[in-house]
């Protein structure tokens, strides 16, 4: 009897024991953010008429460029949308990878809304969206990304305005 009460309490030490340093073992989850100013520019557009309304169309465009973080990092961006309205006024839902200089990468589905820019200014775009991928130091990348923009007028020979604008990424990393 007193071998197994010894036994039992043995057991029970070393679970105890076990289960106090284990949880310190586990580095926690940490939400990190990323600040950054962006620049890009129509490189390839398809627009479609769509005789509902008058004015009202599709369009699938390509948009390359860079962002410049907050830390001294770029990466170039390279985004793919349709955008759905008129020449005036439109949503937009787009898919937008972001590649670093060592190869890694961050990959964002976002939605939202534009205006275009009138005579007196520059026109204005909000998105929002999902971080769903990431390769590299960004492998299985979580988080969210919110972002506004100011669109330039398009210009004679280009497919479609300049964008100008700021964003902020949060996310988690999985522990390494």
């Amino acid at each position: 009897m007193t071998t197994r009460r010894y036994l039992v309490g043995l057991a029970i030490g070393t679970i105890l024991t076990i289960s106090m340093c284990l949880p310190g073992s586990v580095r926690p989850v940490t939400a990190e953010t990323l600040k950054y100013r962006l620049f890009n520019h129509v490189t390839k557009a398809e627009v479609f008429s769509i005789p509902d309304v008058e004015g009202h169309e599709i369009a699938v465009t390509v948009r390359e460029g860079v962002n410049v973080f907050e830390n001294g990092e770029l990466a170039w961006l390279k985004g793919v949308a349709t955008r759905d309205g008129t020449k005036t006024d439109w949503k937009v839902d787009q898919y937008v990878t972001m590649t670093f200089n060592d190869g890694s990468t961050i990959m964002i589905h976002s939605k939202g809304t534009g205006q275009a820019a009138t005579a007196g200014g520059p026109g204005v775009a909000k998105w929002s969206g999902e971080i769903y991928h990431g390769t590299g130091r960004f492998e299985g990348i979580k988080g969210t990304q919110t972002s506004s923009g100011k669109l330039l007028p398009v210009e004679k020979g280009e497919l479609g305005g300049k964008s100008l604008g700021e964003s902020t990424l949060e996310f988690t990393l999985p522990p390494k």
